[in-house]
């Protein structure tokens, strides 16, 4: 399956990738040349579409106070921080890097009612970095679990080379855990803010998948 907000993008490599084979087999003299040209638009066209894919994932567990991770990648920062964009308060951060291979596709962590979405234009450091939290253009989700008192916040933030968030969220509205809630489109990363007295289940370092990892408990 592919993401259906990338549909358009997905089409757009393909027009590109035969636009530079027409191109490259008519003007293009040099055998060696023609034919590299030709396949490097091939892997092009393959690689965006493989890079928009949906996974089949099914939660790891039905209880209700588990938090799963939003995406896929390698965890990069788990501290305490002042959430101050809407949580207004001390939380655990949790932080997913996604590379070029990861999925990019993201997915609702736990079972629960949004009550905050914001998106936010801003700049393209590189998402690794701190402070592309608040700098970068991010997209924030709030969420009341089903069955927790403290709300949750996550952020999808893109980096130098995303040009697009797209989130599936409306407020007021319940989801469940491992349904798709967007997709950022190439390099990006997931803050996830939780309370400061969860069960933290990773630590920097660790690969991680939306829906089958866990990241905490909530209290």
């Amino acid at each position: 399956m592919l993401d259906p907000n990338s549909l358009g993008t997905i089409f757009l490599s393909w027009v590109a990738a035969a636009a530079i084979i027409y191109a490259s087999t008519k003007f293009v003299k040099v055998q060696w040349l023609m034919y590299t040209l030709s396949v490097l638009a091939v892997v092009f066209m393959l690689f965006v579409t493989y890079f928009f894919r949906v996974p089949n994932r099914t939660p790891v567990t039905d209880d209700p106070k588990v938090v799963t991770s939003v995406a896929d990648g390698k965890v990069v920062i788990v501290e305490k921080v002042f959430e101050k964009e809407y949580l207004q308060r001390e939380c655990i951060q949790v932080s997913v890097y996604m590379n070029f291979f990861d999925v990019h596709v993201n997915f609702w962590p736990l079972d629960g009612t949004v009550t905050y979405y914001q998106h936010h234009p801003g700049a393209k450091h590189l998402a690794f970095l701190p402070k592309s939290s608040d700098l970068n253009e991010h997209a924030s989700t709030g969420m009341k679990p089903a069955n927790c008192d403290d709300e949750i916040l996550f952020k999808q933030i893109a980096g130098t080379f995303a040009r697009r968030i797209y989130t599936d969220a409306t407020i007021g509205n319940d989801y469940e855990i491992g349904m798709r809630c967007g997709v950022i489109k190439f390099g990006s990363r997931l803050d996830l803010f939780l309370p400061l007295d969860s069960d933290i289940k990773v630590k920097v370092g660790d690969k991680v998948k939306a829906v089958e990892s866990v990241i905490a408990v909530l209290p």
